[in-house]
């Protein structure tokens, strides 16, 4: 967890179901504990509470997209639950 807004955290490893993991904040303090329902990928994003359709998803401060289905504290965030706000940069000179 990097910002006090953000209702998403970034899996420093590959997290198994059922496990139980602490988040921490960029000063090392432990913010809470929470159990992961699903298999996450290192590098993955895991919900920290429950995320309603159409609510925004926060990382980093950032707003990164909304919710399409409802989200449970713990579970996956992907493409499969998540529609994107990030938009590409095309390079100048490339088709799109």
């Amino acid at each position: 967890m990097i910002d006090e807004r953000d209702n998403v955290a970034t899996a420093t490893s590959e997290i198994g179901a059922g496990e139980e993991v602490e988040i921490i904040s960029p000063s090392g303090a432990v913010v809470m504990r929470l159990r992961v329902s699903e298999p996450l990928p290192f590098g993955h994003k895991v919900a920290l509470k429950n995320i309603s359709p159409g609510e925004e998803v926060i990382k980093y401060g950032e707003r990164i997209g909304v919710a399409s289905k409802p989200i449970l504290a713990g579970a996956w965030i992907h493409t499969h639950n998540l529609e994107s706000l990030i938009q590409p940069n095309p390079i100048e000179g490339r088709p799109p």
